[in-house]
């Protein structure tokens, strides 16, 4: 017993000490945690020159774009076909991918031989022999007479500039095939295809092996977002933002792209850490000086690595008692599947004597525990090297998406990998050490590459799909310049009823006149008040206008509140509240006996008989004050004014105007430009007024001169004539309106509702799939959350794609880059369309001003408020746009107003007051 426990203790030393010496051998081979981290680095930074336009060109890390802008999402049906080339078979698969949950995947496969002749011959034999594979394949599958969707797995280096071409960079693997490089290989087989004429094929994704390896990973683990080989070569591949990748156009999503990582070091960034054995693989392959990452980690150098330390070790007396014989000089003796062999937990070190002996190398125990030893420290090195340049890819990955915490699955196939005992357990172990902020799946590739590019046509079929139904959604939002010019037709047509005695009283589009009959010449002078009535809160202001060399306009003012009982209960109550704050605010400007002419800005619908008689049609806003609706609103405030003078006999106020906001900014805006004689608001609700002659202006005495009218255009669309571009989005809008049938042009064009369309849309594509995984969240179902600010924020330019997912996390929706480039599509397309229908309607009003004057040629201002207009990024500019392609014979210059109802109102009123000394004069 005392014997066996003594001959296990001297074994166990000996061991340790055949290992120790060993370790000091190949010491340059074993990496602390440390230099695999500066590894990692190194190759963060030759990734970051493979993604840059200038450093591309000499980059040895190439970061080749792919064109797969997606990965599979669960929703993929379909009958597809995979090609996959990359060796001395050559595979055909069919691939039906089904909504089953038992068997998703349903897959077909034949293996057709590519002799020698063929690899080495011409191009055209090459894709001869695969079309004429393919044939057969679709003969024995009785599918000839179906256009099925092909993928075509190409595992060569390849330039892409779209999915379904490819250019051959070099050949690989043995191939030489004549006429091929630099050519596009799908072009190629086409030719081939109709060369045979008696089928077809629509070649729609060529991928290669490791970015069919992600694609197939992806359909079983929608996490999937890198995939490995790790096998004969080694690559990887990873889905980066298009934001990083200078060598595709535009920046909107992700795209897939190849590494080629197995170029890493060609710069000689890795010479510090290769050894003599690696210098001496690479000199006896058949490209010297390239791939030299790849022949430090992939499995077809590594046996080859283990023979040539053993060589090594055998001359200098530590192995075999120096024994070398032929066999162990001949290169390619020991194969990779001998190091995984000898690795092997159990049998390991009989396999290790069973390989050695056949080498003739008469191998001890101890030469089999040191060789067992030199394949691990290897086989390590390896696994070490690949979980560096995988830990950069995943840091990437994460600095990318700006999270704490990274959770991904990493999609991966090989024969290494598969094979060897203990790789993926040390692969594994070190991933998580070198990038310890992260959860990361490993999942094997069930299928390999092949399945991938059926996965990758799938996706594709898919999105084409998918953007073709939604682009058919969007077109009827993308007016042609006819139905545009149509719309500004028809206003015109309206415009002229509400002109007209005889049809005013049925017209849509009102055109109020507003007794407004010039606009300031600069000659107006004095001060004045105005009130600014139109939502919960109102505005006094003091108006000091100077006119002269010097002329200004000083303005000064306090906001009330009006609480909601007064908004609710008498017409009584509410005026003796506005004027008891107008006396409030003269004390505090220290004005209360001054008796100045007021302006009242009262924006709710209102028919006018004069300057200052305006009769209230209906209360809007959530105003219900009582005895106001049919009442001339001029008229209550002046009776508040007298009851508030009983008490205050200093108290005494002038009112000379009613004035609707839209008035107020077009004189505003004519202050600063003589030219201004339109006015526009683009805002929460929209409309317009301008300069009429009187002669049109048929429900208002007298034909000399002009006057202003406001047109409450927001109502063109009620008698049902722009029904033939209302979707049924807007339907749905105007149905959950609280004055459904009413204001239709508005609910098509003003800010209030553009969210709202949007919002419509969203859940209409949602429930078709196309977005949010299909998943109605309670917030999507929320009317009004779709605030028009947020159209803004997400179409804004500078906004990447990160910022438009976070601004619909806020909204509750959790959407990938795929939703968020369609959710940013569908908001440009609403904001376009309002944008151009209100252009229609603004042309038809310059061309008729430029009519009615009988010009060739107008020149006119347009005053504009509203903030629509002011924070949109595009609305302005496709306004605009519209304007000057619908009435080319004007030239029309927009204006910014600034407090169009305060200013506008205080303006009017000096207007008005000039108008009525010059009556008076008259008289």
């Amino acid at each position: 017993m005392i014997a066996a426990q003594l001959l296990a203790y001297y074994f166990t030393e000996l061991k340790d000490d055949q290992l120790k010496k060993i370790d000091k051998y190949l010491y340059s081979m074993r990496f602390s945690d440390e230099t695999l981290k500066d590894i990692m680095n190194r190759f963060r930074r030759e990734m970051e020159n493979g993604l840059g336009h200038d450093t591309n060109p000499t980059a040895t890390v190439k970061m080749l774009p792919t064109f797969v802008r997606s990965i599979p999402d669960g929703s993929e049906k379909g009958d597809f076909i995979a090609l996959d080339l990359g060796g001395s078979n050559f595979r055909i698969l069919r691939v039906k991918v089904t909504q089953d949950k038992k068997q998703p995947v349903q897959m077909e496969s034949q293996v057709y031989d590519t002799p020698d002749d063929i690899i080495h011959g011409s191009g055209t034999q090459l894709f001869d022999h695969v079309a004429d594979c393919l044939g057969d394949f679709m003969e024995k599958q009785k599918i000839k007479d179906k256009k099925l969707p092909v993928g075509f797995t190409f595992s060569f280096p390849c330039a892409q500039t779209k999915l379904d071409e490819a250019v051959l960079v070099t050949w690989t693997k043995k191939f030489k095939a004549s006429g091929v490089e630099g050519m596009d290989v799908v072009k190629l087989l086409n030719k081939a295809i109709k060369k045979q004429g008696d089928y077809e094929a629509d070649i729609m994704a060529v991928v290669n092996d490791t970015v069919g390896t992600m694609m197939t990973c992806g359909f079983d683990d929608q996490r999937c977002e890198v995939g490995i080989i790790i096998g004969t070569g080694t690559n990887a591949c990873y889905m980066e933002e298009l934001r990083h990748i200078d060598l595709v156009e535009g920046d909107e999503g992700r795209m897939c792209i190849n590494t080629e990582w197995g170029a890493f070091g060609d710069d000689g960034s890795l010479e510090d850490l290769r050894t003599e054995f690696d210098r001496e693989i690479d000199r006896g392959s058949i490209n010297p000086g390239k791939q030299l990452f790849e022949k430090m980690a992939s499995g077809m150098y590594m046996g080859e690595l283990v023979r040539l330390i053993l060589v090594k070790m055998a001359k200098e007396g530590l192995l075999f008692e120096g024994r070398i014989t032929p066999e162990l000089l001949t290169k390619g003796k020991i194969e990779t599947k001998h190091v995984s062999a000898i690795e092997k937990t159990k049998e390991g070190l009989k396999k290790c004597m069973e390989i050695l002996t056949r080498l003739g190398v008469e191998p001890s125990d101890e030469d089999c525990l040191a060789v067992q030893h030199v394949c691990t420290i290897v086989s390590f090195r390896s696994a070490n090297l690949i979980a560096s340049t995988l830990g950069g890819i995943l840091s990437r990955l994460k600095e990318n998406k700006g999270v704490a915490r990274l959770r991904t699955t990493v999609g991966i196939d090989g024969s290494l990998y598969k094979m060897h005992p203990q790789y993926a357990r040390r692969l594994h172990k070190m991933v998580r050490r070198l990038v310890p902020d992260s959860d990361v799946r490993f999942l094997l590739s069930e299928s390999g590459s092949a399945k991938g590019a059926a996965m990758v046509t799938a996706v594709a079929y898919r999105l084409t799909e998918q953007a073709r139904q939604i682009q058919q959604t969007l077109a009827e939002f993308r007016l042609s310049k006819a139905q545009l010019l149509e719309v500004k037709k028809r206003m015109r047509v309206e415009i002229e009823r509400g002109l007209k005695k005889d049809s005013h009283k049925e017209a849509t589009v009102k055109m109020l006149p507003t007794f407004v009959r010039s606009t300031p010449d600069g000659t107006e002078n004095g001060d004045f008040l105005a009130l600014d009535l139109g939502g919960t809160n109102f505005r006094v202001l003091l108006v000091k206008i100077r006119s002269g060399k010097r002329r200004s306009v000083e303005m000064h003012n306090k906001i009330y509140a009006i609480p909601i009982e007064v908004m609710q209960g008498t017409g009584e109550e509410l005026f003796d509240h506005i004027v008891h704050c107008i006396s409030d605010f003269l004390d505090y400007m220290g004005m209360k006996s001054a008796r100045l002419p007021l302006g009242f800005t009262f924006s709710f619908p209102c028919h006018q008989t004069s300057l200052d008689a305006g009769i209230l049609v209906t209360w809007t806003k959530g105003f219900k004050a009582t005895d106001c609706e049919g009442e001339d609103v001029v008229e209550l405030l002046r009776e508040a004014i007298k009851r508030k003078e009983m008490e205050d006999p200093e108290f005494e106020l002038d009112v000379v105007a009613i004035v609707n906001d839209t008035v107020g900014t077009m004189m505003t805006c004519a202050y600063e430009e003589p030219t201004c004689e339109v006015g526009l608001i683009a805002g929460t609700g929209s409309n317009a007024c301008y300069m009429e002659e009187m002669r049109n202006i048929e429900i208002v005495e007298g034909n000399e001169g002009r006057m202003c009218v406001n047109m409450e255009w927001g109502a063109f669309g009620d008698n049902g004539c722009l029904d033939d571009i209302r979707t049924q989005y807007d339907q749905a809008v105007d149905e959950n309106s609280l004055n459904e049938g009413k204001q239709r042009y508005e609910k098509m064009c003003s800010g209030m509702y553009l969210g709202e369309i949007v919002r419509q849309i969203l859940i209409d594509l949602t429930k078709r799939g196309f977005l949010f995984r299909g998943q109605i969240s309670e917030t999507l179902k929320t009317r009004g959350i779709f605030e028009t600010k947020f159209l803004s924020q997400i179409e804004s330019d500078r906004l990447a794609l990160l910022q438009v997912r976070a601004i619909l996390q806020q909204l509750g929706l959790d959407s990938t880059c795929d939703d968020s480039i369609i959710v940013k599509e569908v908001c440009g397309t609403v904001s376009r369309r309002a944008a151009q229908i209100c252009g229609a309607g603004m042309a038809a009003v310059v061309d008729k001003i430029r009519e009615n004057r009988k010009l060739d040629h107008l020149d006119v201002t347009v005053g504009v408020d509203g903030t629509l207009y002011k924070l949109h990024p595009h609305f302005s500019r496709i306004f605009q746009l519209t304007v000057k392609e619908l009435a080319p014979k004007c030239d029309v210059n927009f204006l910014l107003s600034e407090d169009g109802s305060g200013k506008g109102a205080a303006l009017i009123t000096a207007v008005g007051c000039r108008q009525r000394e010059a009556d008076a004069q008259q008289n």
